[in-house]
Parts: C-alpha cells; sequence; structure tokens
C-alpha cells in the first residue's frame, strides 16, 4: 500500500465511523499519514483523531480508539497501535514496500505530485537580491506540484544574470497590480557574494540547502566531487541508480517490484515513502531546504543500499536481485524529480 492508497484507507475509515454514527464530525478532504516520528512505531503515522476530536467533542484517545476498529481490518493493514495523545500508527502487511516501488515506478516524475488543482492562490513577492529570486523561484516550482496556482513578482527588474545562468524568471516586477488571496514575501537572508560563478546547479544548491534563516556558504566546495560535498551525493546518487540499471541489462537482469526486507533496503524504503510527505512540507513551509535535505537523506539511503542490488561472482540473478533493482530505480526517480523542482540536473554519469 502506498502513502497515497493508506490516506484513503484512512478515510474510509473515518467515514464508516460517521456512517455508523460512532462520530459526529465533517470527514476531512485529506488524511495525511507520514512515517511515525520519535516515539511512534510501525510504517506509519496519521494524526487525523487529533484533527476531528473538537469538532467531534471527544478526547483525542477516544477518537484514535473509534477509528482503529475500523482500520484494523483493512485490507493492506497489518495493525494499528495508539501513541502519544491520539496518534494512529499503521503497521502495513509485507506488501508495502512492493506496492510502494511500483507506485514510484508507475507514477515517475509525477510521484508526490498533486495531479488536481487545489484553487489555492498564491502571490510570491520577492527583493531584487539574487538568494530571494532563487528561493522564489524554487518555491514557485514546488508550490505547483502540490497543485497551487502561482504567480512571482520582483520588487525591481532582475539582474539578466538570474535567468541566463541561474534559470530564474519572475511574472512580473514592481508592485503587483492586483492582491492574490496570499500574498507571500520571500525574504531568506541574502546571500553575501555573487553566486554565479558556481554555475547553475551548484549556485542554486548552494542558496537553497541551507535553511531560508541561515547565512548560504558560496564557495567552491559545492564544484568537488566528494561525499562531503551533498550536492555530489545526491547526484553521484542518481548516476549510480542509472549504472545500476545499466549493468543490470547487460546481465539480462530486468527490474521487478518485489519484498526486499534487509536493514539498508528499509532505509531507502522509508525515505522514498516520507517524499510526498517531504515535498507537501517543503510547499506549505516554502521551504525548498526541507525538500534539499530530504534528497541528501534518500541519496545516502541508496549509496549504502547500492552494494546489494546486482548478483556478486558466480550468483545467478534472482528476484530478490530484481526486487533490489526495482527498488534502486524507483530511487533514482525520486532524486531527479526532486532535484528538478529545485532547478538542478541530475545527470546520468558523473
Amino acid at each position: 500500500m502506498t502513502p497515497v492508497e493508506l490516506s484513503r484507507t484512512v478515510l474510509r475509515a473515518v467515514r464508516r465511523a460517521v456512517d455508523a454514527g460512532e462520530l459526529v464530525a465533517p470527514v476531512p478532504e485529506c488524511a495525511q499519514v507520514a512515517p511515525p516520528g520519535p516515539g511512534g512505531r510501525g510504517d506509519y503515522a496519521t494524526n487525523v483523531a487529533l484533527q476531528l476530536a473538537r469538532p467531534a467533542g471527544r478526547p483525542p484517545q477516544e477518537v484514535a480508539r473509534i477509528l482503529r476498529s475500523h482500520l484494523a481490518d483493512a485490507e493492506g493493514v497489518a495493525g494499528v497501535d495508539i501513541t502519544g495523545p491520539g496518534f494512529l500508527n499503521i503497521t502495513l502487511d509485507g506488501s508495502g514496500a512492493q506496492a510502494l516501488v511500483a507506485e514510484v515506478l508507475r507514477r515517475g516524475a509525477r510521484y508526490g505530485v498533486v495531479d488536481e488543482p487545489t484553487g489555492e492562490l498564491v502571490q510570491l513577492h520577492h527583493p531584487r537580491e539574487v538568494r530571494a529570486a532563487v528561493t522564489a523561484h524554487a518555491v514557485a516550482r514546488i508550490l505547483r506540484s502540490q497543485g497551487a496556482l502561482v504567480r512571482t513578482s520582483c520588487e525591481d527588474e532582475p539582474d539578466p544574470a538570474w535567468a541566463a545562468v541561474l534559470g530564474v524568471s519572475v511574472d512580473a516586477h514592481g508592485t503587483p497590480a492586483a492582491p492574490a488571496p496570499l500574498k507571500v514575501n520571500i525574504r531568506p537572508v541574502p546571500a553575501g557574494q555573487d553566486p554565479t560563478p558556481l554555475g547553475r546547479d551548484a549556485a542554486r544548491w548552494a542558496l537553497l540547502h541551507p535553511a531560508s534563516h541561515d547565512h548560504p556558504r558560496i564557495t567552491a566546495d559545492h564544484l568537488v566531487q566528494r561525499e562531503t560535498n551533498p550536492l555530489f551525493r545526491v547526484r553521484y546518487a542518481h548516476a549510480r541508480t542509472r549504472a545500476l540499471s545499466g549493468n543490470a541489462a547487460t546481465l539480462g537482469l530486468t527490474s521487478a517490484p518485489g519484498d526486499v526486507q534487509d536493514n539498508d533496503a528499509t532505509h531507502l524504503v522509508d525515505a522514498l515513502a516520507a517524499y510526498p510527505h517531504a515535498l507537501a512540507t517543503a510547499a506549505r513551509h516554502r521551504a525548498p531546504d526541507r525538500l534539499a535535505r530530504h534528497l541528501v537523506t534518500t541519496a545516502d539511503a541508496v549509496l549504502v543500499f547500492q552494494h546489494t542490488v546486482l548478483p556478486l561472482g558466480d550468483e545467478k540473478p534472482s528476484a530478490a536481485h530484481r526486487a533490489r533493482l526495482a527498488l534502486a530505480e524507483a530511487a533514482g526517480t525520486v532524486l531527479a524529480g526532486g532535484l528538478s523542482l529545485l532547478g538542478i540536473d541530475a545527470p546520468e554519469h558523473l
């Protein structure tokens, strides 16, 4: 079961509880699911019981117990626990990872992207400063991936180099003619120096990877091909997934989503499952650094996992190898999609 499917399963449980008269509350439009935080357990957690407690006029723990009875017997769910003030912690059956990988491969670059417009209208306005311009450009791309309609504007005419080197564009400059329903001022800590000598990819990463309240490092460290450079690790991990696919083809090995149960695979599956949540969070907080940091987490999991994908020595290709290859390809899809939203290329070779 994928995170999207699990969210729908949670909503169906809420509807059943409401239809049965066990809860008197409006059914929310969506139920957020994400990997459990500290103190949690299982594969995913949802705060829907806390969300419903006030309109239902009941304590969150009581709402959680009602919903657990409707969730526990849902297809694909192995168990449901209640933790903290009323979080529902959901454990999936063994097919969870297989379904997730199949979903990523089926959706491709659209994995984690909202298919229908949400109706949210956002005006992103920023000063004539390079980091603000790049941040607004990335935030606009992330918001659009989550179904928002976005317009960008700059206080003054942007520097032409921002478009030529950094790929930045704005819809208008000067004071917006008409206010949007939601206006957001993008004002990160300014860059201390011109990032354009780093080139598009390294410059954008240097400006977007730190949180907006942190000072960005505009140094050549972002260009070095070493493990100490997070951008290199993300792009290298993507290139490794492409190389694994090429080497597998030479061996006559094709990918097929399946059960992968070792610890290294679990860390990677968790990162892929959390990607839609990371995208939604980056959009909600107007924080591309959250997406960048999640890509680093995913890349680090790929670099540990990669050594188990292909047969070694005289080992014969098996279903386990096909499942690991599918997981690696899914990871490459997520890394490429996330980098694209940040406006950064994902080369197949490094």
